[in-house]
């Protein structure tokens, strides 16, 4: 895990509420990073979305379990499928910086 990781769940100094428990690898480097704000102080590269046809990829976390979530799962899911933890809502508005 790369970036301000705070906690064993994956939460950082940019999003560290209770529901603040995924996990994202980015397409750019395929190095999994708890948020945008992360990958930009970190990573020495730009960040890059992962594409459309993508969505099968195991892209996503669960930071509670350490289940893996394919991107499309992710993105129809409230919590994770496995553990039944819940997803921050708020990461909605978030989707564009990582899924085209």
């Amino acid at each position: 895990m790369h970036g301000l990781v705070v906690d064993g769940e994956t939460r950082c100094e940019h999003y560290r509420g209770a529901l603040d428990v995924i996990a994202i690898a980015f397409a750019c480097c395929g190095d999994w990073y708890p948020c945008h704000l992360c990958h930009e102080e970190v990573a020495d590269h730009e960040a890059r979305q992962w594409a459309r046809g993508q969505r099968a990829t195991p892209a996503v976390l669960c930071g509670v379990c350490g289940a893996k979530l394919s991107i499309h799962a992710y993105l129809d899911a409230q919590g994770c499928p496995e553990c039944s933890a819940g997803f921050n809502p708020g990461c909605r508005l978030h989707h564009d910086l990582y899924f085209d």
